[in-house]
């Protein structure tokens, strides 16, 4: 809403002091264009924002100017409940909503704590989308009107039409009861019932979302972990999962418990090496979760994933073995 984000560019120039448009219009999301007409919408309300040129231009306010336009709306609010997790706020479409309720948090303090609380902040970093070795964090791009559109539903108790494209199945127009929101891993995933059966969508599969005016057959409360936890369960025993036995080097564990299903025992072999029994979704997700690990782990069990490895590995061998 531009009533939002004219009250974000204020409190920018207030706890910055002089920007530039090209700051101003990075830190809002729009174009250079919008925060000038916003300048100019300010300036016409009796706000004293001012322009001064030349190389260390930009815009500023007159010294003194405060305003108590710091009101926490709705998805600002939402926001900071669940700025926790960082990746929860993206993965939920409130990323702006975030950056525009803590300008107002920081607006609201006391001005000699304000500076304090800025520095302090630039100290702390949670989730940075890199690991120490570069390697990215998943995560999964949603439009935000889709993301919108799903968390109306969910938060006001409304029927919901999601266009969802299942794994190998073209996508289709379905009609469910939401439950909640859950971020797991950087993905979103919306937990639903439809007909009265559970069910779980991956949010990145859906294309396009409509909130109905029709309430939601669900409970008045829910436990959302528990429910998380409880279909999490049924996943992991369900469908063409296999399970391997396998050593594996202790230094490459969190690397396959990051992407097994579960892992039912382990132990430690005299060479410090780990034995364990891992579940996974399917062979396919076997044979590529144990490909990854290379020299680092070994499939001792079952003698089809043993053969399949060596085969792989032989045609590897032999598509490299002769000069280019």
């Amino acid at each position: 809403m531009r009533a939002d984000r004219l009250v974000s560019l204020v409190l920018l120039l207030r706890q910055r002091g002089r920007l530039t448009a090209a700051t101003l219009a990075r830190e809002l999301e729009v174009s250079t264009r919008t925060v000038l007409r916003d300048i100019e919408a300010l300036s016409a309300a009796g706000v004293p924002v001012y322009s001064e040129r030349g190389r260390h231009g930009g815009f500023a306010l007159l010294p003194g100017f405060r305003t108590e336009l710091t009101g926490l709306h709705h998805d600002e609010a939402l926001a900071l409940l669940i700025a926790g997790s960082r990746r929860g706020v993206q993965v939920f479409g409130l990323g702006s909503a975030l950056a525009s309720a803590v300008l107002k948090v920081v607006d609201a303090l006391p001005e000699t704590s304000r500076a304090t609380a800025a520095g302090a902040a630039q100290r702390l970093l949670v989730d940075p989308e890199t690991d120490l070795l570069s390697r990215r964090l998943a995560a999964e791009e949603v439009p935000d009107a889709v993301l919108a559109e799903v968390r109306r539903a969910v938060l006001a108790g409304h029927k919901l039409r999601i266009h969802y494209a299942a794994v190998g199945e073209p996508p289709t127009w379905r009609t469910v009861d939401p439950i909640g929101l859950v971020t797991a891993r950087g993905l979103g995933y919306l937990l639903a019932t439809r007909s009265g059966a559970d069910r779980t969508y991956r949010l990145s599969r859906v294309s396009a979302a409509e909130e109905l005016a029709e309430p939601a057959e669900r409970a008045e409360r829910v436990d959302l972990d528990r429910a998380w936890r409880e279909r999490s369960t049924r996943f992991r025993t369900g469908g063409d999962q296999v399970t391997v036995l396998l050593r594996l080097h202790p230094a490459r564990r969190e690397d396959l418990v990051g992407t097994a299903l579960a892992v039912s025992a382990e132990g430690a072999d005299p060479d410090g090496w780990l034995r364990m029994e891992v579940a996974f979704q399917d062979a396919r997700h076997a044979e590529w979760a144990l490909w990854q690990l290379a020299t680092n782990a070994e499939a001792l069990a079952p003698q089809w994933l043993r053969d399949s490895l060596r085969e792989r590995a032989a045609a590897i061998a032999t598509r490299y073995g002769t000069p280019p």
